[in-house]
């Protein structure tokens, strides 16, 4: 699929060299089919939501469904460079189709601007001049967990995620914050719905809290059966599994649970504030943490394009850089290893009449970057 925006004087207002010009072409491959089809429809409808607001028609974006599946990401990839000559990917969700995609395409003298996935093995050596996360590194929310739970006394945690890169940079960065005892420890299969087993070893467990990263309709399946299995021990989980898309189908389960973002609806900021209003008034729902990663992604790239022609890799690498844009968290800035440095919040899952939604209670960790920085040599 192929989108365009047409307002010539909004491309003119951001220096946008010549209408006449060649359209900046954006490859956007992420997951819009199957059980993580919303993570992806949100990261789209976000970063089409900034396209459309900026009104800037040299920019064309190719939209294609990789279907959680590393093999179609790796095909998709290779036919949106070599035979659309896209000049930057994005769009990817999940962490092990980034890996297979990533560092191919980077390697080609592409720009890749990933709006989720944060894989550790690409913010330290596997870093890359053209390789840009707008969202986090992976183990950054669960090391706010992890930091959290410390403070809220909790001595042994059971913890588990999915067995694929970022389910283990989750339980890496929260064991790093967190000190206490682990009563267990599992990697769960990717895509698992049936969490049966795992419930036996909690309740049979002598913890004192859970801590969980299972994202998407992962995170529906356990919550809703962690509710009826009658463990009753708190839980501490990052945004991904508490986030908006989600906590409609989880329902009262999910009430008075704490998780750790980024972001929430109620940042105050002009930017966050308009986006969150014109997101509901253009699809008719309230935005998620991966609508406002598509949208803050886009921004980037908008204002990356107002300064320097992405043919001078320099100069738009050093746009990228310099992140001239209005965040939905406010103010942005990345680290060396092209990684956000930012604050990272505590929220509660609450009910807002009829909607479940989040609500910020507390700051877990203020101007984080990463822990694999360091090891990035650019």
């Amino acid at each position: 699929m192929k989108f365009f925006s047409l307002a010539a004087s909004a491309a003119l207002a951001l220096g946008v060299v010549s209408a006449n010009a060649e359209p900046l072409k954006v490859g956007m491959i992420t997951t819009l089919s199957g059980g993580g089809a919303g993570l992806g429809i949100d990261v789209r409808d976000g970063f089409m939501l900034a396209v459309k607001q900026a009104g800037n028609e040299n920019i064309e974006v190719i939209i294609e469904d990789d279907q959680r599946k590393p093999d179609i990401a790796v095909q998709l990839a290779d036919k949106l460079v070599q035979s659309e000559k896209v000049d930057v990917l994005t769009g990817i969700i999940w962490s092990n189709l980034a890996m297979a995609v990533v560092p191919a395409v980077t390697a080609q003298g592409k720009f890749y601007l990933s709006p989720n996935a944060g894989p550790s093995a690409l913010a330290g050596k596997g870093c890359h001049p053209n390789y840009f996360n707008v969202a986090w590194q992976n183990d950054n929310l669960h090391e706010a967990a992890g930091a959290y739970a410390k403070e809220t006394g909790y001595k042994k945690s059971f913890i588990l995620a999915p067995n694929y890169p970022a389910g283990k940079d989750a339980l890496t960065g929260y064991k790093r914050f967190y000190d206490g005892e682990l009563a267990g420890e599992i990697y769960t299969k990717l895509g698992q719905t049936d969490y049966a087993a795992e419930l036996a070893q909690i309740r049979a467990s002598d913890a004192d809290s859970v801590f969980f990263f299972l994202p998407g309709g992962m995170g529906i399946s356990f919550l809703k059966q962690y509710a009826d299995s009658g463990v009753d021990l708190p839980v501490v989980g990052p945004a991904f599994s508490f986030d908006q898309g989600i906590l409609q189908a989880v329902g009262d389960a999910a009430l008075g649970v704490k998780n750790t973002s980024q972001w929430n609806k109620d940042i105050d900021n002009e930017t966050n504030k308009a986006f969150v209003e014109s997101f509901q008034a253009e699809y008719g729902r309230l935005p998620s943490l991966y609508a406002s990663q598509g949208f803050d992604t886009a921004n980037l790239l908008l204002s990356a394009m107002g300064s320097a022609d992405v043919n001078d890799a320099d100069a738009f690498r050093a746009a990228l850089k310099a992140a001239d844009f209005s965040s939905t968290r406010g103010d942005f800035e990345f680290g060396p290893n092209h990684h956000p440095v930012q604050d990272i919040f505590v929220r509660e899952v609450i009910k807002e009449g009829d909607v479940y939604t989040n609500k910020i209670i507390a700051t877990a960790m203020t101007d984080r970057a990463d822990a694999y920085a360091a090891e990035c040599k650019m």
